[in-house]
């Protein structure tokens, strides 16, 4: 059952990343008719909404480094699946991006030097955010991501509606914080771009780690603080 719990992470993770990168790569500035800021936050949200209702029962769908941390904080997913679930989401967002930069790169002008839907600071910031504030960015939208979904998901909450809150808190962090770094809240999503990227992107990858994981830990912690009980696992089949 954990190579069905893996699997479905790096699916998932794939579909996250290549579904959310893509609208950014392929149809946001596509002429007189792309999709823009707007649509390309919806697509993150929308990713996210539809793989929770195909492999939540399997997996808890995560498809974030940062999710599963800040869960783990939260007391609500078991430590030692932490570091097989990670690797399967950053397995997943990496072929995503392979997959990505093979259509991408099929039309006339494509240009990894525009950044591939890459997250930065700075100078690579697409509102030319200085990192501290791009770090803080990065920090309180993933906290408040996994408070999000730490209550979506508590027993008393509404039943089978947790995706659509997740997933539109997804929609407007995007729309928040695509200008200051073109939105990671994910570690996995941004390692993807940033492999075939390389240079900058590689270099200034560390803050799209360590915000998020912070941001994650700090938001499942205070949730949990909140509110302890009742607990579910958000980890999809039992282990046998």
């Amino acid at each position: 059952m954990n190579t069905k719990k893996y699997t479905a992470e790096a699916i998932g993770t794939f579909w996250l990343t290549f579904a959310g990168c893509g609208s950014a790569v392929i149809a946001a500035g596509f002429p007189q008719v792309g999709i823009g800021l707007v649509g390309v936050s919806l697509a993150f949200g929308l990713s996210v909404v539809t793989m929770a209702y195909a492999i939540g029962h399997i997996s808890g769908c995560h498809l974030n480094p940062a999710v599963t941390i800040g869960l783990a904080a939260g007391g609500r997913f078991p430590a030692q699946q932490i570091v097989p679930y990670v690797i399967a989401q950053v397995i997943g967002a990496v072929a995503a991006a392979a997959l990505l930069y093979v259509i991408a790169s099929g039309a006339p002008g494509f240009d990894l030097a525009k950044g591939f839907a890459s997250n930065g600071y700075e100078s690579h910031s697409p509102g030319q955010y200085s990192m501290v504030a791009c770090f803080i960015t990065e920090v309180v939208m993933t906290m408040m991501f996994l408070f999000i979904i730490m209550g979506a998901t508590h027993g008393k909450a509404p039943a089978g509606f947790a995706p659509l809150a997740i997933g539109l808190a997804l929609v407007m962090i995007h729309l928040v914080s695509i200008p200051v770094t073109n939105t990671s809240v994910n570690p996995a999503r941004s390692t993807g771009p940033a492999l075939f990227v390389g240079g900058w992107a590689l270099a200034q990858l560390w803050l799209f780690w360590v915000a998020p994981l912070i941001g994650g830990a700090l938001g499942g912690a205070i949730y949990r603080w909140l509110s302890e009980e009742p607990a579910g696992v958000v980890e999809g089949l039992k282990t046998a």
